[in-house]
C-alpha cells in the first residue's frame, strides 16, 4: 500500500512546535475521521483500525447516529450545568439507568471527566469509607497519571520518574505467567503471587488493618494485556475480604463490552465493591464513573467534587451509547467472543510459524501478543515490535504497543470480518518481515 503523508508532515511539524510532549506511537498518523471500523489521515489514507483509539469507540460507529442525536438535542438546552453543585435530571436518570447495569447492591455513582479521575475517586472513596490509608497495587498496572493514580500505577519507570514521591501505596506481583517473577509456571506454582502478598506484603510491609483497598485491572491494559488467572482473582477478593479490604476494580479499558461482558471483571466470577469506567462510556466524550457498593455509604459533603463531571452534553451521549449497548447486549458480547476467536486463531498461528511471537493472550476482543527476539530466553523485541508497527501502518493498519515489547490488538468490536482479516493479513505481513531479520 503506497502511503503519501504530505499533508502529515507539515502538521506534526507545526504540532512539535506548539504542543508539549505526550506519547507517540512510532509512525506519523495524523487523524481525520472515521468510517466504521476503517480511519482515514489527513492525506485520505485509509487504515483499518486495531485500536479503537485507546478502546474508546468500542463498536466502531454503531451509536454515532444516537450519540449525534441526543448532542443535538441537548446542545438547544445547556451544554454545562455544574452538576456537582446544582441538580441535573438527565444526571440522574443516566446513573439510575447505569446502576442498573451493575450486580446487586451497588447504587451510588460519581461522575468525572476521565479514567485517572475515576480512579482518583475511588482511591478517596475507599480511604473515607475504612478510614484506612494505604493502597495494594500491582506491578505492571496502569491507573492513570494524576499523581494519586500515578503512585498505583507501576507499568514504567518513564511514567514515574521525576514524579515523586507518592502516595502510600504498596505494589505486589500481579500474575503476569508468562513472565511470572517467582520463576515458576502456573497452575504447578500454587499461587506463589497471591502467597507473597500473605507472607511478606501483609506481615513484613504494611498491617492489613491498615490497608483501605486493592486495586486491580481485570486484564492489564498498558502494561501489555496481561490476563491473569481466576484463581488469581479469586485470591485477590478473598485477601480483601478476611481483611475488610475495598476491592476496587479498574474497568477504564477491559469494562464497557471490550471482553464480551459489560464488566471485564464478570470474567473472573467476583464482583469488586467500587468500579471505575471510562473510555468507551461516553461513545467518544469525555466521562468518568466511579461506582460503589451501597453498602459503604455515602461521602461527607465537599469531600470531593469537580467542575465538569456529570456534564450535561458528555452525559447526553453516554446515555446514548449506554442505550445503544443494553438494546444490542447479546449481539455485542457475542461479537466480542467470534470476533476475538478469530482473532486468537490467527495469531496463535502466527505464534507457532514465527520466533517473534513470544505469547498471544486475551479475553474478547482484548488480545495482546508479546515479541521476543528468542522463544527460549524471552528477551523482549522492542525495536522489531516498533518495527511491527511502522511496517503495519505502511501496510494499512493502526495498532497500539503496550508493555516493553507487547502490541495490544483491539478492533471495534463490531468489526466486519472482511476488514478483520484484512487487518490481520497487514499485521503478519509486518510480523513476517520483523521475524526475517532475527539473528
Amino acid at each position: 500500500m503506497a502511503i503519501k503523508l504530505d499533508k502529515a508532515k507539515g502538521i506534526i511539524a507545526r504540532d512539535r512546535k506548539v504542543m508539549l510532549t505526550t506519547t507517540r506511537v512510532p509512525y506519523p498518523l495524523v487523524v481525520d475521521r472515521v468510517e466504521g471500523s476503517y480511519v482515514f489521515d489527513a492525506d485520505g489514507n485509509k487504515f483499518v483500525d486495531f485500536t479503537s483509539f485507546i478502546a474508546v469507540y468500542n463498536f466502531g460507529d454503531g451509536p454515532s447516529s444516537a450519540v449525534k442525536k441526543a448532542l443535538a438535542a441537548q446542545s438547544q438546552k445547556i451544554m454545562h450545568a455544574a452538576f456537582n453543585d446544582f441538580y441535573g435530571q438527565s444526571q440522574i436518570e443516566y446513573a439510575e439507568k447505569l446502576t442498573g447495569m451493575f450486580p446487586k447492591g451497588f447504587g451510588r455513582v460519581f461522575f468525572s471527566n476521565s479514567g485517572t479521575e475515576a480512579n482518583e475517586a475511588a482511591l478517596k472513596f475507599a480511604r473515607l469509607f475504612t478510614k484506612r490509608q494505604y493502597t495494594i497495587a500491582f506491578y505492571n498496572s496502569f491507573h492513570g497519571r494524576t499523581l494519586g493514580a500515578l503512585a498505583m500505577t507501576a507499568s514504567s519507570t518513564r511514567q514515574r520518574e521525576r514524579f515523586g514521591p507518592f502516595n502510600s501505596v504498596v505494589h505486589a506481583p500481579y500474575a503476569y505467567c508468562y513472565r511470572c517473577p517467582f520463576g515458576k509456571e502456573y497452575p504447578s506454582c500454587g499461587l506463589e503471587c497471591i502467597g507473597h502478598i500473605k507472607k511478606y506484603i501483609l506481615s513484613k510491609e504494611v498491617a492489613a488493618s491498615e490497608v483501605s483497598s486493592i486495586f486491580i485491572e481485570p486484564v492489564q491494559g498498558e502494561g501489555g494485556y496481561i490476563v491473569p488467572p481466576k484463581e488469581f482473582v479469586k485470591g485477590i477478593r478473598e485477601i480483601a475480604d478476611d481483611n475488610g479490604i475495598v476491592l476496587v476494580s479498574d474497568e477504564v479499558q477491559a469494562g464497557f463490552m471490550r471482553t464480551g461482558k459489560f464488566l471485564g471483571l464478570d470474567n473472573f466470577g467476583v464482583e469488586a465493591d467500587i468500579y471505575a469506567m471510562a473510555k468507551a462510556v461516553g461513545g467518544g466524550l469525555p466521562i468518568g464513573v466511579t461506582v460503589t457498593r451501597s453498602s459503604l455509604g455515602d461521602i461527607p459533603e465537599g469531600s470531593h467534587s469537580n467542575t465538569f463531571g456529570g456534564n450535561a452534553a458528555s452525559v447526553a451521549a453516554a446515555s446514548a451509547t449506554l442505550d445503544y449497548v443494553k438494546k444490542n447486549m447479546s449481539v455485542l458480547a457475542s461479537a466480542s467472543k467470534s470476533n476475538g476467536a478469530i482473532l486468537m486463531k490467527r495469531l496463535n498461528e502466527m505464534k507457532e510459524r514465527y520466533e517473534l511471537v513470544g505469547d498471544v493472550r486475551g479475553i474478547g476482543m482484548m488480545i495482546g501478543i508479546e515479541l521476543v527476539k528468542d522463544k527460549r530466553t524471552k528477551v523482549p523485541a522492542v525495536a522489531e515490535r516498533d518495527e511491527v508497527l511502522r511496517t503495519a501502518f505502511e501496510n494499512g493498519l493502526i495498532l497500539l504497543p503496550a508493555g516493553v515489547s507487547a502490541i495490544r490488538i483491539a478492533p471495534p468490536i463490531t468489526i466486519p470480518r472482511d476488514a478483520l482479516h484484512k487487518g490481520l493479513d497487514a499485521l503478519e505481513g509486518s510480523i513476517r518481515k520483523a521475524n526475517a531479520k532475527l539473528k
